[in-house]
């Protein structure tokens, strides 16, 4: 018993703070890529991640886009899912009850084709307990109003973003778009609407084409990539939002393994989120969140937030690239 409770003493605090909101470690998994946090339970318990991102939900039910809906591309995916959904009501008469048991964080990504919607979303969802915080999607680039629209202009992520935070008490995280021509710029408009914490980043439009009938693979012509094939440009693009903002940031994009997520929390992250690699392998979540404990332990780090943050960039690197905004 002495020799375990000593073992437990050293193992490194693996907590995480977005605002008010405290995660007991750093993993968490993307939404749509978990369902509503039971769909997964078969394979791990999910009270041992920090946070379950929800699947986004709309006000009214979604139907979502024609099919084909997913095609795999070297090394990734690309969705055109159209935010399916079951819409508010549904959600609050017949998921919510199944989640309530769950030992962890529940966030709730929220969905509007008018910032209206947005409001009204995050009104009713801050009078449920269990929705622990609200992940405000603006990059979907699946659907054809709202979401992207909002996510690729600054001013309108700022006054989305404040709208919300000023229509819940609970904190809001803003899922930045990659499709945009400056991550920082975006990364500081949600801060300034008061975002407690980024999500780094949404998928990549892209086209995939058959070149035998010279159509789209997809039935949305144009879909959403992600998988590995991303990973080298969300961690850049964590890394231009950390030089930019204050505020937490989460990262994902390509994440399949413990080495991935170290990338992004050296890049700046302080939390991570696992999306296709779900798919592919269920428990990928704990088995990334073993590796990154045991790789602070092999480093004699006592707490993550020690990794956060600590790129070292050659002093021989150009001065643009050494240094950045916010964090100078």
């Amino acid at each position: 018993m002495a020799s375990e409770a000593a073992t437990l003493e050293t193992r490194p605090d693996l907590r995480v703070r977005i605002g008010p909101l405290e995660l007991k470690n750093p993993v968490t998994v993307a939404s749509g890529t978990y369902g509503y946090g039971t769909e997964y339970a078969e394979f791990h318990d999910p009270g041992r991640l920090g946070a379950i991102f929800l699947k986004g939900l709309t006000l009214e039910p979604r139907g979502g886009n024609a099919p084909q809906r997913l095609v795999e591309t070297p090394s990734g995916l690309m969705n055109a899912i159209g935010l399916q959904n079951v819409g508010l009501e549904e959600f609050i008469r017949y998921k919510l009850p199944a989640i309530e048991g769950l030992t962890t964080l529940c966030i709730a990504n929220i969905c509007g084709s008018t910032m209206e919607e947005y409001v009204t979303l995050a009104e009713r969802l801050s009078a449920i307990a269990r929705v622990d915080a609200i992940e405000l999607n603006i990059s979907c680039p699946n659907v054809k109003s709202g979401c992207i629209a909002f996510g690729s202009d600054p001013r309108m992520t700022e006054e989305v973003t404040r709208r919300v935070v000023r229509a819940t008490d609970r904190p809001v995280i803003v899922k930045l778009s990659p499709n945009v021509t400056s991550i920082a710029e975006m990364a500081r408009a949600a801060e300034a609407g008061g975002a407690a914490g980024l999500a780094v980043v949404n998928t990549f439009l892209a086209l995939a084409i058959d070149v035998k009938t010279r159509r789209p693979k997809l039935g949305n012509v144009t879909g959403g990539l992600s998988g590995p094939a991303i990973r080298p440009i969300a961690v850049r693009m964590v890394w231009d939002a950390y030089q930019a903002v204050r505020i937490p940031i989460i990262g994902q994009g390509g994440i399949t393994c413990a080495r991935d997520a170290l990338e992004f929390f050296i890049a700046g992250a302080s939390a991570i989120s696992i999306g296709t690699q779900n798919f592919v392998d269920p428990l990928a979540p704990i088995t990334v969140l073993e590796g990154i404990e045991q790789y602070l332990i092999e480093n004699g780090m006592a707490r993550l937030s020690e990794l956060v943050g600590s790129l070292q960039i050659p002093e021989e690197a150009p001065a643009a690239i050494r240094t950045g905004g916010a964090r100078e």
